[in-house]
This record gives structure tokens, sequence and C-alpha cells, in this order.
């Protein structure tokens, strides 16, 4: 019951900073965080199977799909800063996050071992059971359908608006340059033709 009240302050801590970070890239981070807490939540109740996909799914294809968008739209707008080397003043930070992390899943194997592992609706994978593969693709294909596949038109329309968008910024629309030749020969011209006069 201890590890569901700290996943569920992780999952909401994560959530609010998603929505409140001042740069989009820590926006990606705090929901890097919150769908690892989301995967853990999955592993605590035996749905291994759940888990892995929130690893693979969300956490790998999702969120690079983000950091494409969000370097795709800052993309042209103007050089990057260099400012100061942070590198040295973060290993203090991150030792302390991966001592406490690995404290946490010491503390977390040891009381696995002395517990008997739960299954609360049956055997782990065995089918018609929370969280197995067979249950996840019923689910995923007869009522959830409909979600799955205006998820899928939504990501797609997000990535060909970013696309058309980081090609306006970068000015390599197909067509524009010629539009932009004809204005500037057409300038010239007339230019020409009022030095003549």
């Amino acid at each position: 019951m201890i590890e569901f009240w700290l996943l569920g302050v992780v999952l909401i801590a994560s959530a609010v900073w998603t929505i409140s970070a001042s740069k989009p890239v820590y926006s990606v981070v705090a929901l890097l965080l919150n769908f690892a807490a989301l995967a853990v939540l999955y592993v605590t109740l035996s749905a291994e199977f759940l888990a892995v996909i929130q690893i693979i799914v969300y956490s790998g294809a999702i969120l690079v799909l983000f950091v494409f968008v969000i370097a795709l739209l800052s993309s042209g707008v103007s050089p990057f800063s260099v400012g100061p080397n942070r590198l040295p003043k973060i290993w203090a930070p991150a030792g302390i996050v991966i001592l406490v992390a690995l404290g946490f899943l010491v503390y977390a194997v040891s009381q696995a071992a002395m517990v008997a592992p739960r299954t609360p609706n049956g055997p782990v994978g065995a089918a018609n059971v929370f969280g197995s593969v067979a249950d996840f693709g019923t689910a995923l294909f007869t009522v959830q359908l409909l979600p799955f596949e205006v998820t899928a038109l939504i990501l797609m329309v997000a990535v060909i608006g970013v696309i058309t968008l980081g090609l306006e910024e970068m000015g390599d629309v197909p067509g524009r340059r010629r539009d932009e030749a004809k204005v500037e020969r057409a300038m010239r011209e007339a230019i020409l033709r009022e030095g003549t006069d």
C-alpha cells in the first residue's frame, strides 16, 4: 500500500510539472517521469505486459516524437546560445538520485522476496486476467479500437503540421524559391527600366 501512495504522489507531481514547466523540454522530462512511474504501478498490479508496453511505446516512441516536434518547432528561429558548461555541477545531484533509486530498488527486492507474489485475478499471463496479452489485445481491438485509431490520426496530423511549420520557417517550401526568384527578377527589371528613363 505504501508503494501505491508513493507512486501516486510521483504521478501527480510529474503531471503537474508536465503542464506547468517553463520550457517544452522540461515538460518532456516530466512526462517521461510520469510514464516510468505508471509503468512501475503496472508492475505492482502484476501487469508486466502493460508495464513493458508503457515503456516501449510511450517512453520510447511517443516521447521521441515529442522531442522531434520541439526540435522542429525551434529550428530556424535563432541560433542557440552556448552558455556556461553545467556538466561538472550535475554529478552531485545525479549521484544522489542514483543512490536513492538504488536504495528503493534494494528495499523493493527485499520486500518482494519476503512476501508471496500477488496475483489479483489469476496467474500472470493467463487469458482473461488483468494485464495479460490476450486481455489487452481484446480490449484494444474491440472496445478501444476507435480511440486507438483517433489517437494515431491525431499524432499523424501533428507530425504533418510540425513538418509544414518547420519547412516554412526554413524557407524550403517547394515552389516558394521559384516565386521569390520571379519577384526578384521583376523588381530588377523595374529598377533597370526606371534607370533608363
